[in-house]
Parts: C-alpha cells; sequence; structure tokens
C-alpha cells in the first residue's frame, strides 16, 4: 500500500475523533455529576490529546512492559522519554478510563431479540469499515481470514480456542488482499440464532 493511500487513511480517521472526543467526556462528566462530594472537574479531553493518546497506545504495543505506567518510569532499565514527552501520566489514564465510543443512555435492551452485543463500538466499527473500502481497491484474489485479538476482559462472546497461541480473546474475520490489506470486518458475537439483524460483511 502506498504512503499516499497511508496518509488519506489516517486523515480519514482522524476526522472521526470528535466521535472519541464527545463520548468520552459525556461519560466523565455523567460520573462527576453522580457524585456528591467529587472533586472539581477535569477540563475536558481535546482532539489533539486524543490523537496523542491514540498514537501512544499504538507505540506502546511495540515494547513490553510488566505495567502500563512503567512507560512513565524514571528507572534507567524502563526510561521511555517518548511517553512523557508526549502526554503526561495522569492525563493518559483519566482518558484510558473514561475512555468512551457511545453514550451509555442509549443503551438497547439486553431482552430485545435484536440486542447488539457490540452496541459500546458499533459506531466506531462502522465508521472503520465504511473508510476501509475507500482507500484502495480489491483485487480479484480474495481471502477470510480469522484472526485472534489477544484480550482477558470479561465479554461474554470471548473466545477460548487452545490450539491458537493466543489462547483467549476475541475472535474477528476479516476480508482480505493479497497486500494484507482489510477491506472489511466482523466480530464474532457468539450463537446468534435468533438475531435478525445483518451486518457488512
Amino acid at each position: 500500500m502506498t504512503a499516499q493511500v497511508h496518509l488519506a487513511f489516517s486523515f480519514c480517521i482522524l476526522q472521526k475523533l470528535s466521535l472519541l472526543v464527545v463520548e468520552t467526556n459525556r461519560y466523565y462528566h455523567n460520573y462527576i455529576d453522580r457524585l456528591d462530594d467529587g472533586p472539581s472537574p477535569e477540563p475536558d479531553v481535546t482532539e489533539a490529546e486524543m490523537f496523542v493518546f491514540l498514537a501512544l497506545t499504538v507505540q506502546m504495543g511495540h515494547g513490553v512492559r510488566d505495567r502500563l505506567t512503567d512507560c512513565w518510569s524514571t528507572l534507567d532499565q524502563l526510561y521511555t522519554p517518548y511517553c512523557g514527552t508526549m502526554m503526561k501520566r495522569d492525563q493518559y489514564l483519566h482518558i484510558l478510563l473514561y475512555l468512551h465510543f457511545a453514550d451509555n443512555r442509549n443503551e438497547p435492551g439486553r431482552t430485545d431479540e435484536n440486542f447488539d452485543r457490540l452496541w459500546k463500538i458499533r459506531d466506531l466499527f462502522q465508521i472503520l469499515n465504511s473508510t476501509f473500502p475507500k482507500f484502495y481497491n480489491p483485487s480479484e484474489n480474495l481471502a477470510v481470514d480469522e484472526v485472534i485479538v489477544s484480550f482477558k476482559g470479561r465479554v461474554i462472546f470471548k473466545q477460548y480456542i487452545p490450539k491458537k497461541h493466543k489462547r483467549f480473546g476475541i475472535k474477528i474475520f476479516k476480508l482480505c488482499g493479497p497486500t494484507r490489506y482489510t477491506y472489511d470486518m466482523k466480530v464474532y458475537l457468539g450463537r446468534e440464532i435468533h438475531s435478525t439483524v445483518q451486518y457488512s460483511m
């Protein structure tokens, strides 16, 4: 994939940062409002800060640390000046704690036969899936690939596949070309026998 495609795709995604900023700030203020005698509110997260937060999160995936806060450690064997220069530790942890992609007040009823287990990130997922095909034309040779994203949290659709290197995680089906570029993807949410909701893929 060319550098121009990378640049255009990144620019399109950056235009969607407002979704993360709005919902993260909303969730934080809703939390503060529920406290009878809480601390003074922190300033709202800006789009620039959200961009730095995402960039740091991606960069952290290239290093191994026992704890997240080790990225801001001043110990010689752990010192990573990049993190401290880009964002203060407390600011990063604040965004991480309140990071949201949807308004909790819009949560669908769990007894609804069309309940979407991915509703909290559905908008973001649709943004990504609608953006992928805009910047790269698929070839005639496509394949559906199964990917396990390592995850140890608590969700009902977490998979355990003992034969995989990453035994616990979220299963994602991806439509890819020879360049390994993703054209579409869908999260496996478990058996959806009664669901009539259809998504792209």
